[in-house]
């Protein structure tokens, strides 16, 4: 490694308690360690924190406008000659205006892209519904070769950014947008482990898998929970994909059921994940706290989460449903 690694105050004060700006602080450590890294940007700059990448390395970025399609086809053409590309993008326009794209460019292809989506779920809640990411884990997990990966706070981002750098192939990394994610780990420094999920409380009597911004709602239920004399596992499934199997394995032979919590659609995404290999491995009762099947209204994120169901107050609910 070259150059000098960011602090760890640096870093995290610059991130603001926020996974988008998390993002774009490890692009710089990336920076430093890998020299055929290059960013791209779809108007991203201040979305996603990167000019400061802009100051210092200013032959490694290019600003591609408000043009997804274009970005990941050039993103994949760098990659061929052995670039390591890191696309910064919004959530829901990377995902659906360029899913042909994706899919053929980068999945079909293999290539190591990472594609950094923040304004992911309804975090973006006053722009209103072409603006609300909520399919995006469905189409992205569906994709052969693709990795999914769902921070929950700028800690976790930070490092699973980092954690890129050696997975050989695409990755998705679905993070928020302008607004706080408090830290959801004791452990501010833990590592991060592709593919395995992290136990944020014990408990035998019920199983909550979370991930994205409603780990930390996921926390609030299981200590509500804990004074009604229910003990509520919380895990964080940080990826979506390759799912961690044994975790969820676990959780259902050892608790009374799952619930699974996710700023998206019921279908497709980490109910809709845990639900498939339930099915096929260990039959088990479930519930899942996600976006229902309709458009969110234009409105803050917060009222809105509320308003649809994603909050503790539902995940409280739905644990109490299956114990009944």
């Amino acid at each position: 490694m070259t150059g000098q690694t960011l602090s760890t105050t640096d870093w995290r004060e610059r991130s603001a308690n926020q996974t988008r700006l998390a993002f774009g602080q490890a692009l710089l450590e990336i920076g430093e360690r890998e020299p055929r890294s290059v960013v791209l940007s779809v108007d991203t700059q201040d979305l996603i924190g990167i000019r400061t990448w802009i100051d210092k390395f200013p032959e490694r970025f290019t600003e591609l406008g408000i043009a997804e399609q274009n970005a990941i086809g050039v993103a994949s053409g760098l990659a061929t000659t052995g670039l390591r590309p890191y696309v910064c993008a919004y959530a829901p326009f990377i995902t659906a205006r360029s899913m042909e794209q994706v899919r053929n460019d980068i999945a079909y292809a293999n290539q190591r892209v990472v594609i950094g989506a923040a304004a992911s779920g309804i975090s973006l809640g006053v722009a209103g519904g072409t603006h609300h990411a909520l399919e995006d884990l469905a189409l992205m997990r569906s994709l052969p070769n693709m990795t999914v990966i769902v921070p929950a706070d700028v800690d976790e981002a930070f490092r699973a950014t980092l954690a890129t750098l050696d997975i050989d192939g695409p990755v998705y990394m679905r993070l928020g947008g302008r607004v706080e994610e408090p830290p959801v780990n004791d452990d501010r420094d833990a590592a991060f482990e592709l593919g395995r999920a992290v136990q944020l409380r014990p408990g035998k009597d019920v199983t909550v898998i979370a991930c994205g911004a409603l780990v930390e709602m996921a926390l609030r239920a299981s200590d509500a929970l804990k004074k009604e004399n229910i003990n509520a596992r919380v895990l964080n499934m940080h990826t979506i994909k390759p799912l961690d199997r044994d975790a969820v394995l676990a959780a259902a032979a050892e608790t009374g059921g799952i619930v699974t919590a996710e700023e998206h659609r019921f279908a497709g995404g980490l109910g809709g994940a845990i639900a498939e290999l339930l099915a096929v491995e260990n039959p088990t009762r479930m519930r899942m706290v996600a976006m229902p099947d309709e458009f969110a209204v234009i409105g803050p994120t917060g009222p809105l989460r509320t308003k649809y169901g994603m909050s503790a107050e539902a995940i409280v609910t739905a644990c109490k449903s299956l114990l009944q």
